[in-house]
């Protein structure tokens, strides 16, 4: 299976980046799992977790608050005002 690159920013600083497996979010909408192959996609971010599976299935958590979230080319870009590593 192939690998998503992604990364999760804040205003301030870059929080996170690598390759994953899977990442889930919450949109606006309601919560999104992004997989290798995933259509294309922007979304606005609500407040919330930021959950990216890697590939040895361990999982980083971050907490997020508004923004969006970009999908194009298993490229996955989360952009939030504010942006942290939850604590393990």
């Amino acid at each position: 299976m192939a690998d998503l690159s992604v990364s999760v920013v804040s205003a301030a600083r870059e929080v996170w980046s690598g390759e994953a497996r899977q990442l889930v979010a919450r949109t606006t909408e309601g919560e999104i799992g992004i997989l290798p192959g995933h259509e294309p996609l922007l979304g606005v971010l609500a407040a919330g977790e930021v959950r990216v599976t890697l590939a040895d299935g361990s999982v980083v958590t971050a907490n997020a608050e508004d923004g969006f979230l970009s999908v194009a080319n298993d490229i996955v870009t989360v952009v939030a005002r504010n942006a942290e590593l939850a604590e393990a």
